[in-house]
């Protein structure tokens, strides 16, 4: 069958990178977690004190961008590849709520954004890839032959974080994680660099009401019906 490009954008919280991960291993295609790289990113500026909840020293993050080694390593025992920033495994911590306070402020910064899309758009030079963020069907791969754009209600995506964090054993309050899904929508909608819209020939998916069973089975249809064209 054809090797194709699935696209997976939408707002925070929505379940992109489980339905990519389902995607890609079903198919057996390559999983790019574009988030993971903006995360990483954010986690960096953090640890080296360049962004706080009053303070943000965006030019000395972007003249430190030449120093930042992403890479993704596959882990067998769970299924899917893990973050990597400078050769150290940071799958972990890039997934707290203090780094998502911070990432959609990272992911303003043009010069962050050049440099990651760069390496996405390399990683999907051969086509068979399944990658999820905010603007892969719109900057990314605007050619993709399948956009899915997720969407879900402020509410529900911040019940669903809350668990997740929750699970994970992090003491954190719902109206603070709710707090933290409607700031990063806004700043994601509204930056000047690549804001998050629906790509015109995107299928739109509100899965407020879905189960994961539920949607993968839906998208994995649209994926056949276009692979197999």
């Amino acid at each position: 069958m054809n090797k194709i490009t699935i696209a997976i954008d939408g707002f925070s919280s929505t379940g992109k990178s489980t339905l990519a991960k389902q995607l890609a291993q079903h198919l057996g295609y390559v999983y790019v977690d574009t988030g993971a790289m903006y995360r990483a990113i954010t986690l960096f500026a953090m640890q080296n004190g360049y962004i706080s909840n009053d303070f943000f020293d965006k030019t000395t993050l972007i003249n430190s961008l030449p120093s930042i080694k992403l890479h993704f390593e596959f882990n067998s025992e769970l299924g899917f590849a893990e973050m990597y920033l400078n050769n150290v495994n940071v799958e972990k911590e890039i997934r707290t709520i203090e780094v998502s306070s911070f990432v959609s402020k990272i992911a303003e910064v043009s010069e962050v954004r050049s440099k990651l899309v760069e390496q996405q758009q390399a990683m999907g030079k051969d086509k068979g890839i399944v990658m999820d963020g905010r603007d892969i069907g719109t900057v990314v791969f605007p050619d993709a032959e399948l956009k899915i754009f997720m969407t879900a209600s402020p509410e529900t995506r911040a019940q669903r974080r809350f668990d997740e964090l929750q699970a994970k054993g992090d003491k954190v309050s719902y109206e603070e994680v709710l707090k933290n899904v409607q700031e990063r929508d806004y700043i994601d909608t509204h930056r000047e660099d690549s804001p998050l819209v629906i790509a015109e020939d995107a299928i739109e998916i509100d899965n407020s009401y879905l189960t994961r069973e539920e949607q993968f089975a839906a998208v994995l249809e649209l994926t056949k019906e276009i692979i197999t064209q």
